[in-house]
Order: C-alpha cells, then sequence, then structure tokens
C-alpha cells in the first residue's frame, strides 16, 4: 500500500512544470530549516566553515538562497525522474568545458565522473548516459520501496547503477577497463576503512580513496561534472572540469581542493546540510602532511 501510494503520488508531482516544483522546492527548503535546529544548525555551520561570514547582507542572501536550493534539489526529482528521457535532456541549455570529455573519449581510455553534492547532480549521468555507456555507483535508499522509482529515474540512455559494495566496485573496474566511463560522488562520506582524512574547506574530512585506485589501475581520465540550475526552472548548464592527478600525493586532498573551487563558482547550489564532517565510530579526524 506504500509503495502504490507513493507511486501516485510521485508521478502527480512529476506531472507539474519544473518552475513550479522548484517554487514548492525553496517553501519547503525554508520549511526545513525553521523546524529542524539540528538542519539549520549544520547549514550555517558549514558555510562558516567554508568561509562565508553570516553577519554580513551578503552573507545572509547567501544562506537564503541555499536554503530555498536544497528544498528545490529534493522537489526537482518527481520532474528528473518521471518525465520521459528527452524531455529532461531538453532542459539542459548548455555544457561548458564540454571539450574535455571529448578528449578523454577521444583517448579510448576510461573516464571517471566525479559529482559533487550540486546543483541538480541527478542530470549529470543522465545526459553522459546519452553519449556513451556509464556504470554509477550507488547506496540503496533505506526505504526499500524508493528503490523502484530510483532505479527507473536513474537507469535510462546508456546508464547502469552499481551498488556501494564490492560487487559494485567490480563492475566500475570492468567498465573502466574497457575504455567506459563511471560515476560517483566524490563528497559522500564512505564506509569506515574505504577513506582517508583531506581537508576540506579547512577542516578534516574523511574522503574516499576509492577514486585514486581506480583512476591508478586504469589510467583512466578523472572529470568534475555539475549541473547548475537556471532560475525560474528553466533548465540546467553542465560545467566539466578536468582533474589532473599526482599519485605522489594525495588523492583525497587533491579531489577536496578541487571541489572547493567548482562549489565556490555557485556555492548557493551545494548541499551545505549534508554531514560532510561525519566521524564515523572509533575514529579520530587527522590530516597527513602534503
Amino acid at each position: 500500500m506504500t509503495t502504490f501510494i507513493f507511486n501516485v503520488f510521485f508521478k502527480l508531482l512529476s506531472s507539474l512544470p519544473l518552475s513550479v516544483l522548484h517554487r514548492m522546492g525553496a517553501l519547503l527548503g525554508r520549511l526545513t530549516y525553521a523546524l529542524s535546529g539540528q538542519y539549520a544548525a549544520r547549514m550555517r555551520e558549514n558555510l562558516l566553515q567554508a568561509g562565508f561570514s553570516l553577519d554580513e547582507e551578503r552573507g545572509q542572501r547567501l544562506l537564503s538562497a541555499s536554503i530555498a536550493e536544497a528544498g528545490k534539489g529534493i522537489m526537482e526529482l518527481p520532474w528528473v525522474w518521471g518525465r520521459s528521457y528527452e524531455e529532461v535532456l531538453s532542459r539542459v541549455l548548455a555544457c561548458r568545458g564540454l571539450q574535455h570529455v571529448q578528449a578523454a573519449q577521444a583517448s579510448g581510455k576510461g573516464i571517471i565522473y566525479l559529482t559533487p553534492h550540486l546543483g541538480c547532480f541527478e542530470m549529470c549521468a543522465l545526459y553522459l548516459a546519452k553519449q556513451a555507456p556509464i556504470t554509477v555507483l550507488y547506496r540503496q535508499p533505506r526505504l526499500l520501496w524508493l528503490e523502484g522509482v530510483m532505479r527507473r529515474g536513474r537507469e535510462r540512455g546508456q546508464a547502469r547503477l552499481a551498488k556501494a559494495d564490492l560487487s559494485g566496485v567490480r563492475l566500475m573496474y570492468k567498465a573502466l577497463k574497457r575504455g567506459e566511463a563511471i560515476g560517483l560522488l566524490p563528497d559522500q562520506v564512505p564506509s569506515q576503512g574505504e577513506g582517508e582524512w583531506a581537508n576540506f574547506f579547512g577542516r578534516p574530512a574523511y574522503t574516499m580513496t576509492l577514486v585514486g585506485r581506480l583512476a591508478q589501475s586504469s589510467d583512466a581520465t578523472v572529470v568534475l561534472v555539475s549541473a547548475e540550475r537556471v532560475a525560474g526552472g528553466a533548465g540546467y548548464v553542465i560545467h566539466f572540469e578536468p582533474l589532473l592527478l599526482d599519485y605522489s600525493l594525495s588523492v583525497p586532498q587533491q579531489i577536496n581542493t578541487a571541489l572547493e573551487k567548482m562549489i565556490r563558482a555557485y556555492p548557493a547550489q551545494y548541499l551545505w546540510s549534508y554531514n560532510r564532517y561525519k566521524v564515523l565510530h572509533g575514529m579520530q579526524p587527522a590530516v597527513k602532511e602534503l
């Protein structure tokens, strides 16, 4: 019954225009911020950690915009997952840095796309899946009845999902060896033993080491990608940035530094409410010297 009701509600929401869903999302974001002290505190704390002064008018505008954008990220999901693949892709208004993708594809090597919690990150893999096969790492939702909707929304074009476990890592490694692409969320907190501490906006954050292992073993090209929301629900602009790794240095630190630069380009659309500095049980934050 729960699955049926959710599917009906989800379909109803997906029928609404993207602009309406974004307005609803902005309201949802403000309500969540007002009603959850923990949520609000984490968002403010993370913005301050990134160096944004919330006492000034500019900082207050950024906080207000971040609250609204977080809500938009939730409410746009029915549209992104529920509309036809062609209609969703039609909202990609521009691509910046596409030449980096074309150069990587021309090399014949695998490509590792790193998509942070910035903008509509769901759009990135969907767009790339039209061009070539891509295997995307994902974590199963805690609400199992949500997985069916999520998989149908994500596994379109030439996209396939790989669970965030050993079997999923094997699938990604095989895809890279075939010269295909894979996608990961580089700012997602990994499980214990699967990461190392690296500074993120000046504070130790447990960061996955998987990217470095996959890239070095397959000689794959690493590309950062994000999808910026355009005002008024008009669509999205996709940004690509190459990341040249030096394996003699900390790869997680290099990734975090590159993410900081990308986030600062349009900081209001980063998910500042995410618990990026989570400390797993029994662990002590520590950053190695570069």
